[in-house]
């Protein structure tokens, strides 16, 4: 008798080929997203978004024109014709256009809190909370360093997302469409 090999299963499939289970967490806060990265870390490949609209937008198939090749390039979008922020959370970047800026895990941390829905106005307390994860200190100054910081990245980016203050309460996320100037 041969022996016997635990990595196949008789009239079975290779285990390599299995399909790896996915866990996908849908949560509007980030400090229970990174919970629950913490939580689950190791046990199956995670994906976490922060609303359902997201994870539409994720998983969504690349919707093709009838008889359009697989292999060609799609055409380069007009300049300006998007202009959305997008954030790469694991490679920790904000991206708009052909742009791309480097983040750190502060300024992540407050862009995903300002950017989750409905974007809101975020008190200074619940920044500090969200972004340094601590319920004791609630310094105005570190929040306001982060967000000059931010601010400048965004302006060079490039992107009409801004970081507006809401006078004595706090911070909030806004598109502003830059007006286009042309002579006639």
């Amino acid at each position: 008798m041969g022996a016997h090999d635990d990595s196949t299963v008789p009239g079975g499939s290779d285990p390599a080929e299995e399909p790896l289970p996915l866990v996908i967490a849908v949560t509007s806060s980030p400090a229970e997203r990174i919970r629950l990265a913490e939580r689950l870390e190791g046990v199956a490949p995670l994906l976490l978004v922060a609303d359902l609209d997201e994870l539409r937008r994720l998983i969504a198939a690349p919707r093709q024109r009838p008889g359009a090749s697989s292999t060609q390039a799609p055409a380069p979008a007009p300049e300006g014709a998007d202009n959305t922020l997008l954030i790469d959370s694991a490679r920790s970047t904000a991206r708009c256009r052909d742009r791309e800026i480097g983040l750190t895990r502060l300024e992540h941390d407050l862009l995903t809190c300002l950017t989750t829905e409905p974007v809101r106005v975020w008190s200074y307390a619940e920044l500090h909370r969200s972004v340094w994860r601590d319920e004791g200190l609630h310094r105005r100054a570190d929040v306001q360093s982060l967000v000059k910081r931010l601010r400048h990245k965004l302006s060079e980016l490039g992107t009409d997302v801004a970081i507006d203050a809401v006078r004595g309460v706090g911070f909030r996320l806004t598109d502003h469409q830059r007006p286009k100037v042309s002579s006639t």
